[in-house]
């Protein structure tokens, strides 16, 4: 008798930060750094953490968000972020490429959006492998 089989559905959105690479090519004073959301679904039929989940969210930002820093940390995670620059295009791709990696995983959406700091509108990447409806 075959084994019965189950698929997962997990959904999760992680706040990360991320650097403008184009403001810290251009400017002489540093660069401009905005929160971003990074939401990661998947189709798996084996147990994925979401702790797993912000770990792949994590390798797209330009450096990790804490509740709370001390300044020296704060000086860490800035300096850390301004030698890791990263467009939403670039952490939704690392974000994809952690994804890939992960045998267990066999459907993704990756999206990432940028609550832009000095602009008047959010920037946005998303990028999908496989089908939903696909069984395999």
């Amino acid at each position: 008798e075959k084994e019965s089989e189950f698929e997962l559905y997990v959904c999760a959105e992680i706040p990360i930060h991320t650097l403008c690479p184009c403001s810290k090519e251009i400017s002489a004073y540093g660069a401009h750094n905005q929160r971003a959301i990074a939401r990661i679904e998947i189709r798996t039929s084996t147990l994925v953490w979401l702790e797993e989940l912000a770990t792949f969210a994590e390798r797209g930002a330009s450096s990790s968000i804490y509740s709370l820093l001390k300044r020296p940390d704060e000086k860490y995670v800035t300096e850390k972020a301004y030698e890791n620059p990263r467009f939403v295009e670039d952490a939704v791709r690392e974000i994809a490429l952690a994804l890939e990696e992960d045998q267990r995983i066999k459907w993704y959406c990756a999206t990432v959006e940028s609550i832009e700091s000095i602009h008047n509108h959010n920037a946005f990447a998303s990028v999908e492998k496989g089908w939903k409806g696909e069984t395999s």
